[in-house]
């Protein structure tokens, strides 16, 4: 039986017999920087998220990270919009209007595969009033008018 520098007990043939805790297998304990919000808001809620950065004199501080953007989705089926930036409700404010829709029918509020099947939809429609009127036509003039008394 040896015993490694490592305070582990080893079997001639390999086998570890036992590990002994020695002065170097604890952790030592270190101290952390507290850290304080920096402003008044002290609760960890979705508009508080906060990531620890080291400043360049060596301070651990909180930098405050700003919410994702989700960005405009179809109204009709919910996919993100193409050709429209992702910003906050308020930055979209300060850009200027042709960044802001699509130049076509429903432009930055239904996606092209959505108008596309508007169009259809509304064509159709209107071929199937079209093909009503004309039945109606053809079997009013095939039923002869009864003769009056």
């Amino acid at each position: 039986v040896v015993k490694t520098p490592g305070g582990a007990l080893v079997c001639v043939s390999g086998l570890l017999l036992a590990h002994i805790a020695g002065p170097l297998d604890r952790p030592r304990p270190t101290m952390t920087q507290r850290l304080t919000y920096r402003r008044r808001h002290s609760y960890a809620t979705k508009s508080n998220k906060v990531r620890v950065v080291k400043t360049p004199g060596g301070k651990l501080v909180y930098q405050y990270v700003k919410k994702i953007a989700a960005g405009p989705k179809c109204g009709d089926c919910g996919k993100s919009l193409q050709g429209i930036p992702h910003l906050r409700p308020k930055q979209y404010m300060s850009i200027s209007k042709r960044q802001k829709t699509v130049s076509r029918a429903y432009g930055g509020s239904r996606c092209s595969n959505c108008v596309k099947s508007r169009i259809i939809r509304a064509f159709l429609i209107e071929e199937q009033k079209i093909v009503k009127k004309v039945l109606k036509s053809q079997a009013k003039k095939a039923a002869p008018a009864p003769a009056a008394k």
